[in-house]
């Protein structure tokens, strides 16, 4: 790969756009993704299926190398629910704190931190023009919090409390902090140093 080939960001969401984009800019030469094309349906079952259809997709559309992550919150007391349909868990047009108030009263009856126990998973993929890709993912252990704290992140990131942390939630903590321990941090730094390999 050249040494500063344009990538296009795949994702529609413009926040997980942005924390792409701050975690490999330094990197890579990142492009947005163009208005004009069409968001892409995910209906593979797992995160790395849709990853992948991202990826192709607006690499066809493009004809740059594109790069694409599917992520989501599994929690063991749910059976590893919502899992790929994290996002969509309340509902299609489910707003982030429609998901996490369902998350919540899901796990409502069960207060004890030991019966809240999740995950974050991310598979990020690199995929070129010629069919080529790099896949590379993450994850970070955790529990779920019995409220919403902190104003940073989107998503579940009020309600995770990363194993790895001081007992803040996402939420609470700078993006740096975030990106140190995240799933989509893990993927993007295991993209990167395959790219480097």
């Amino acid at each position: 790969m050249g040494e500063r080939t344009p990538i296009v960001l795949a994702s529609a969401n413009p926040k997980k756009a942005a924390e792409i984009a701050e975690i490999l800019a330094d990197h890579l030469e990142l492009v947005p993704r163009p208005e004009d094309v069409p968001e892409v349906i995910e209906d593979e079952d797992t995160f790395e299926g849709n990853a992948r259809l991202k990826a192709v997709a607006l690499s066809e559309a493009t004809g740059l190398a594109a790069v694409a992550d599917d992520s989501g919150l599994e929690v063991d007391a749910l059976g590893g629910a919502p899992g790929v349909w994290s996002a969509r868990y309340a509902g299609e047009d489910a707003t982030d704190q429609d998901n996490v108030d369902k998350l919540l009263a899901a796990l409502a009856d069960r207060p004890d931190p030991a019966d809240r126990t999740a995950r974050f998973r991310a598979v990020v993929i690199l995929r070129y023009p010629d069919g080529r890709e790099q896949v590379a993912a993450g994850h970070v252990e955790g529990r779920i919090a019995d409220a919403p704290r902190g104003p940073g992140g989107f998503g579940y990131d009020p309600v995770f409390i990363p194993d790895e942390g001081d007992g803040r939630t996402f939420g609470e903590m700078t993006q740096d902090e975030k990106h140190a321990i995240s799933h989509r941090g893990r993927a993007l730094r295991s993209l990167l140093a395959q790219l480097e390999a």
